[in-house]
């Protein structure tokens, strides 16, 4: 037994073996259930097929996932707090893979839908969970460099999901997008049995029922309605507007009562925190527009250039590998000075690369494609990890897993919010001309190809890339917006309200 405790001022703060063997860990699983949403998005033509559905049925594999995130999400921080992070990150592991399992034997597309749900509820407290713990582990002075590590399944999610869902679809059948899991999710499990830090729960703080009722509908309810916005094409559909009212509601019910129990669901008093806040919003507005333009450059490769499902996956590479680059450096400056400095830089890379992406053609050269992505990448490397680390540097040992499932719920609303916003823009753009949506059918029939009057494909692809360029444009903008919370950000080394503490560490049991 060796206690993992987080140095004191002026000791070394390089991340131990102990620490790394539990981020390897912690590690598996977030890239299982990141990965897992990338890979099921290149199989919903395939699910299409094989249960002969349409693309907006097949498309809540995806929106059922996505929900069941969003509803256990809230209740993952009382629950790490109730029962411990090592015991419930197990439960996550087992439900996940169990879901795994059932959805390589769905029978249907509604069967694969009712699987995917009970396979979110596992991977929706995966991310949270391994925040919390490796946040714990590693103590306040060593966060950046954290946050580094935890990064990889975010960059290889996005990278590898499409490149692995491709083969195993292409090589195998659709089942193994699934059963790929339980290998890894058993060595995840063993290895998490053996390897992560001993319970330390505290069994006498009370459920807030009132607030799960509250916010859990509510934020599923939400995002469903966010969600339905790119079938619908307009704010104002019914499907849209209702259900995201409703959850609009709840959820302002909900923050009414957040402040009256003692143990909130969602802590919203951690907002009380300056710099907190000011990391969560820059976060959110970084969210929407990186993440909802990201989601959008594949679909580029397949339907403005023709590429196969796993070409566009390695044309996607560049940006993991920018990311990479930067990421651990990012994570060792931050630790040594404030977050605001090092966000500033990489929203200037990123603003950079989506300057390029704006003026994007139907030809435009791959090499100026590929080295936006790889600027891109860098600025992103230098972006999302050092803003978490920002948030979760001042926050109490007892904070950080309510801090870790409210920046969770954030993102995962900003996500949300930026993929829908940029699809309708998207959508919009292409319905408003005649040539772009028979082009790009073209693209994958020649017949259709066949059919379309001489120069109406080319000049149909030019109509298509000007929407695609108009909707990298929104999301610019979007990006120069959130400047102002990288200004506000801390420019100097953070006081951590652990500093000293080491007495606090956690400790590995082997």
């Amino acid at each position: 037994m060796t206690a993992a405790a987080p140095p004191s001022p002026g000791a070394d703060d390089k991340l131990d073996a102990g620490t790394l063997k539990i981020a390897g860990v912690v590690v598996i699983g977030m890239l299982m259930a990141i990965l897992d949403i990338t890979v099921v998005s290149i199989a919903l033509p395939t699910f299409q097929s094989e249960f002969s559905a349409s693309y907006s049925t097949v498309a809540w594999t995806m929106t059922g996932y996505t929900l069941a995130l969003a509803t256990v999400i809230p209740i993952t921080g009382w629950a790490a707090d109730r029962f411990g992070t090592k015991r419930l990150y197990l439960l996550a592991l087992v439900l996940f893979v169990a879901g795994s399992v059932l959805c390589s034997m769905a029978w249907d597309i509604s069967s694969l839908i009712g699987f995917r749900v009970l396979q979110g509820l596992g991977g929706g407290m995966l991310m949270p969970l391994g925040m919390t713990i490796m946040t714990r582990v590693a103590g306040p002075a060593r966060i950046g460099r954290l946050m580094a590590v935890l990064g990889v399944p975010m960059l290889l999610g996005p990278i590898g999901g499409p490149i692995l869902g491709g083969w195993l679809i292409e090589s195998h059948s659709w089942h193994w997008i699934f059963l790929i899991n339980v290998p890894v999710g058993i060595i995840a499990l063993l290895t998490a049995i053996k390897i992560l830090p001993k319970d330390d729960p505290s069994p006498s703080q009370s459920f807030d029922v009132v607030g799960m009722l509250l916010m859990s509908p509510g934020l599923a309810l939400f995002l469903f309605g966010v969600s339905s916005i790119p079938d619908e094409g307009t704010f104002l559909a019914t499907k849209v507007m209702v259900p995201m009212a409703i959850g609009a509601v709840l959820i302002a019910f909900f923050v009414r009562h957040a402040f009256k129990p003692e143990h909130p669901l969602i802590d919203l008093r951690l907002f009380k925190n300056r710099q907190l806040s000011v990391a969560v919003g820059t976060m959110f507005l970084f969210a929407v527009a990186f993440f909802g333009a990201m989601l959008l450059i594949p679909t580029y490769f397949l339907q403005v250039r023709g590429e196969s499902t796993l070409q566009a996956g390695l044309l996607m590479a560049p940006q993991g590998l920018g990311a990479m680059l930067t990421m651990p450096i990012a994570g060792r400056l931050v630790d040594k000075t404030g977050a605001g400095r090092i966000v500033l830089v990489g929203l200037v890379g990123i603003a950079v690369g989506m300057g390029f992406l704006t003026q994007i053609g139907a030809e435009t050269s791959y090499p100026i494609l590929l080295g936006a992505l790889f600027v891109m990448g860098m600025g992103m490397g230098a972006t999302m990890m050092p803003m978490m680390t920002a948030a979760l540097q001042t926050l109490t040992d007892e904070m950080i897993a309510r801090g870790s499932t409210l920046m969770n719920i954030v993102q995962q609303v900003a996500s949300s919010v930026g993929t829908a916003v940029m699809s309708v823009v998207l959508t919009n753009q292409l319905t408003s001309s005649d040539l772009a949506g028979p082009a790009i059918a073209a693209q994958e029939n020649e017949k259709i190809a066949a059919q379309l009057p001489p120069g109406a494909m080319a000049k149909g692809l030019s109509e298509a890339a000007s929407g695609f360029s108009t909707t990298f444009t929104v999301a610019f903008l979007l990006i120069l917006v959130t400047f102002v919370g990288g200004f506000l950000l801390p420019r100097h080394k953070t006081p951590t309200k652990l500093d000293g503490d080491s007495s606090r560490g956690p400790v590995m049991m082997h």
